[in-house]
């Protein structure tokens, strides 16, 4: 059911300057989701972003729902773009799986991604969004939005190798939304190394048996093992 009490408004006409409009408006949804939140980001204060007026906005988007929707939709296309972007700039020589961890991790602090996390955190709470979503959700979890950087992380087929991108893919997520009080910088340095030391572990790479690096045993400012 629509939001918008009032006479039916005719869906917008796909022409190219509607498109353009739709996706400003699009694009501004993304930036105030991931600055306010989905719940504070409202119709009217994402119409005021994009510089339109109420009825322009109306046109585009006559309920939250057909926002919420084209936005869930938006943001994943964008977040597919990202990482086949991050697949295709792989250095030279690079340890593939650590290079898809380490730009995974960063991918995870921008724009797109934390815009989809507000929407994943709204979800929880509203069937409507939950709904919106759970196609874009369905389709990164099978890899579909970017097979070519997930063949990267997961290096094979099979339950190992889906462990191996599961559990790399699920720490670096919980990661990026705990609180880290004290020592961020260290503490996120050493979970990153012993989740890409697990990965190749899992994918039998090299003849790792400590997830633990050995670089990182000591403490800086002690002779003992931590």
């Amino acid at each position: 059911m629509s939001l918008i009490d009032g006479p039916q408004i005719a869906p917008a006409r796909d022409t190219p300057k509607s498109l353009r409009t739709r996706a400003r408006i699009l694009d501004c949804a993304m930036a105030l989701f991931a600055e306010l939140g989905v719940v504070a980001a409202t119709n009217p204060l994402i119409a005021e972003r994009a510089g339109l007026t109420r009825g322009a906005m109306l046109y585009h988007f006559p309920s939250r729902e057909s926002l919420v929707a084209a936005a869930a939709d938006h943001f994943q296309t964008a977040r597919a773009r990202a990482l086949t972007e991050a697949a295709q700039n792989a250095p030279g020589g690079a340890d593939l799986a650590e290079h898809a961890i380490d730009a995974y991790w960063s991918l995870l602090h921008t724009r797109p991604f934390i815009a989809f996390a507000e929407l994943e955190a709204a979800a929880r709470a509203d069937p409507m969004i939950a709904n919106a979503i759970a196609p874009a959700q369905a389709a990164f979890d099978e890899a579909r939005a970017s097979e070519q950087f997930s063949r990267i992380l997961q290096a094979g087929s099979g339950p190992r190798f889906q462990a191996s991108r599961d559990l790399a893919r699920f720490m670096l997520e919980g990661l990026w939304r705990a609180q880290l009080t004290y020592d961020e910088d260290a503490r996120v340095a050493n979970l990153l190394a012993v989740v890409k030391r697990v990965t190749h572990m899992l994918n039998r790479k090299g003849d790792l048996q400590d997830p633990w690096p050995e670089e990182t045993r000591r403490d800086p400012g002690s002779d003992t093992l931590d």
